[in-house]
């Protein structure tokens, strides 16, 4: 089983609230996770937070209660909530603490991520030659593995379209209403090859969980879920990664492609005993390439599996049950929470009419951010 155990869960709705700061959307969570886990804030031993542009983490405590308890704020770019979720494992799995807090929110403002180049080490130039825009990234690297692996271009809207549909039964997701494969490829273009619907928007919203040890989660649930493990890497030279200023003719796997090997490695399994998984989904080309960077299957194999119907909630391995990033778009503090959030209702049995039939036994989780981070995790009922 592990010595972890996730026993309390809670979601504030993500998308666009008036009038709502990140910090109190961040709140709601840990109160709807608290009330999950029967216990109250004074309870809580230990906590670790993500936001990018919603204000400090830790300033929750003035929402929450001043019990004097350790708070650390984590910022890992789009990998900040598989961050958050790494440390807090890590206190409960050392011994130091017995119940810890895990929690990302965060409201960013209309319009794409405004990333400043010299924050990642890059000169002006990368910024004003508009590079610093990850929809041209995205947009580059998934020309270039199609062209090489002999995907056709229609996936993409494929993959958009599983999305939304996922996300219409979702009742925190942001973009609930269900569109075409028609409608997604005739959209707008915004970076060859991908159109206006096949990027995630930033967004807002607020994802906790309680974590505490293994053989004490039965105080606090009777359906507890086990983090067998959790991965998290950087990239190596040779790998390219978003804010990369070159691309080296040596070229290696990305950093996703060893943290997906070495959470199988820790948790005794394997991607064939995976029953669902939840994969990084900025845009659709990055669910296609990372299917087989975790492992789910060698890279050209995607096209076939997609079209067999394997990733749709009732295939041989659903992927983004509730829709992904496309569907809930990215706060960034809270995306890689609501992953797990989502592993967790699954194996739970209480996803609703978005339920992975055959009563599904482990999940997996992956999150990728810049400039090449990446944090998988692997859990089981």
């Amino acid at each position: 089983m592990g010595n972890v155990a996730i026993v309390g869960i809670g979601i504030h709705p993500f998308g666009r609230h008036p009038g709502l700061s990140g910090r109190q959307q961040g709140a709601y969570a840990i109160r709807e996770a608290l009330a999950d886990a029967g216990i109250s804030w004074p309870d809580v031993q230990c906590a670790f937070g993500g936001s990018a542009a919603a204000g400090n983490p830790d300033t929750l405590v003035g929402d929450l209660g001043l019990t004097g308890l350790p708070f650390v704020n984590v910022y890992n770019g789009c990998a900040t909530g598989g961050s958050v979720l790494t440390m807090a494992e890590r206190a409960v799995r050392s011994g130091d603490h017995d119940l810890v807090l895990a929690v990302g929110f965060d409201k960013h403002p209309r319009g794409a991520f405004n990333a400043s180049s010299a924050m990642s080490g890059l000169g002006d130039w990368y910024g004003e030659t508009g590079l610093m825009l990850t929809t041209q990234f995205f947009a580059l690297k998934i020309q270039r593995y199609l062209h090489d692996h002999g995907l056709s271009r229609d996936i993409l809207a494929k993959v958009a379209a599983k999305a939304f549909r996922n996300g219409a039964l979702n009742p925190n997701a942001w973009r609930r209403q269900p569109l075409t494969e028609e409608e997604i490829a005739a959209a707008p273009m915004l970076s060859h090859p991908l159109t206006r619907y096949m990027f995630c928007n930033p967004g807002e919203g607020g994802v906790a969980l309680v974590l505490c040890r293994a053989d004490q989660a039965s105080r606090y649930t009777s359906r507890p879920v086990y983090l067998r493990a959790v991965s998290f890497r950087t990239r190596r030279f040779g790998s390219f990664e978003v804010f990369s200023p070159w691309l080296s003719p040596e070229r290696v796997p990305g950093p996703t492609a060893e943290a997906a090997a070495a959470v199988f490695e820790q948790a005794g399994l394997g991607p064939a005993e995976v029953d669902l998984a939840q994969l990084q989904d900025t845009e659709s080309g990055a669910e296609i390439m990372h299917m087989a960077e975790t492992g789910f299957c060698r890279d050209g194999d995607q096209e076939g599996l997609i079209r067999d119907g394997m990733t749709e909630i009732g295939g041989r391995l659903p992927v983004n049950t509730d829709g992904g990033c496309l569907a809930n778009g990215e706060p960034v503090g809270a995306s890689g929470l609501r992953q797990v959030y989502e592993c967790v209702l699954q194996l739970r049995g209480l996803a609703g009419s978005r339920q992975v039939p055959g009563e599904p036994r482990v999940a997996f989780t992956h999150v990728y951010g810049a400039p090449g981070l990446s944090a998988c995790t692997v859990l089981s009922r």
